[in-house]
């Protein structure tokens, strides 16, 4: 199946709802970055909040970096996204494991760490960027991006996020989806999501099932009259290119070039998110220069 996205809002304007399946994208990201099994479930849920929050924004140029910074092994995790469907991730320590929890389940939040902030920063084309940050919850990030929601933006939302290891180490199955209550929402309708989701399997479980974005909306939401408003495929998408790395190179500025040209005579350059390899030579240097 591939991956994709929908978007969904009640007709009576209770919520709103994003759902996703990111399999494909997160076995990408695996083994781009050799990630192992819960660096993977980490990163992989990271990856699946960050393209369902790019989602949300307007415009074509609008990018939104999630920054998740703990005192765990796993070091910081980094996504960029994008509002049609692309998304890119990147962790300090992609070999960091940690032993599965007493229920078998991998252990996100101790790989993670439970001290620490979650950031999303907006790039929306202003002046300054758009910047919301909070403290880690848990470590398990489903968690953390709902209090972030909640502490940035007063928006309570309802949020799962999960990705199953197969015995090989791969990605099995990925996905999450977000439900966000709206002002005309009342106790009783959100006592019935509450409910819903507390009998409802894990989505990483739905997804194995075989169940889509659209499944899963109705397997939570049955109750209420939710309009498709869009569905958009994903991707795991590294927009990197020779010539955005050539603008890396000369904002080192001249004195670095000279030193790199005196001292190795070239450069190599890789692409943290996609491991894409740029050589530069002496004369590719030396033009380098010219521009500075």
């Amino acid at each position: 199946m591939k991956d994709y996205l929908i978007r969904g809002i009640d007709r009576l304007g209770r919520l709103r709802v994003f759902a996703a399946t990111t399999t494909n994208l997160v076995e990408h990201a695996r083994v781009t970055h050799n990630t192992s099994p819960t660096a993977t479930a980490a990163l992989g849920r990271a990856l699946t909040a960050g393209v369902i929050m790019g989602s949300m924004m307007k415009n074509e140029k609008d990018i939104l970096t999630l920054k998740i910074s703990g005192d765990g092994p796993i070091g910081t995790i980094l996504v960029v996204s994008d509002n049609k469907g692309n998304v890119k991730g990147v962790v300090d320590h992609p070999s960091a494991d940690v032993p599965s929890r007493s229920d078998g389940k991998l252990d996100v939040g101790r790989l993670v760490g439970r001290n620490g902030v979650v950031a999303s920063i907006m790039d929306l084309g202003l002046r300054e960027p758009y910047v919301g940050q909070s403290s880690l919850v848990s470590g398990e990030i489903a968690e953390d991006i709902a209090n972030l929601y909640l502490v940035s933006e007063q928006q309570p939302s309802a949020i799962a996020l999960g990705v199953l290891i197969d015995k090989d180490i791969s990605c099995k199955a990925a996905g999450g989806y977000f439900i966000q209550l709206l002002p005309g929402i009342d106790d009783q309708d959100i006592e019935k999501i509450e409910e819903r989701i507390k009998a409802s399997l894990p989505i990483s479980t739905m997804i194995e099932q075989g169940l889509t974005p659209e499944d899963i909306i109705m397997e939570l939401l049955g109750d209420f009259d939710i309009e498709i408003l869009n569905k958009m495929d994903l991707n795991y998408n590294c927009n990197c290119s020779r010539d955005k790395i050539r603008k890396v190179l000369i904002s080192l500025g001249r004195e670095e070039i000279e030193d790199i040209i005196e001292e190795d005579g070239k450069a190599e350059v890789v692409c943290h998110f996609c491991n894409t390899k740029y050589q530069f030579n002496k004369e590719d240097l030396a033009k380098i220069l010219v521009d500075i």
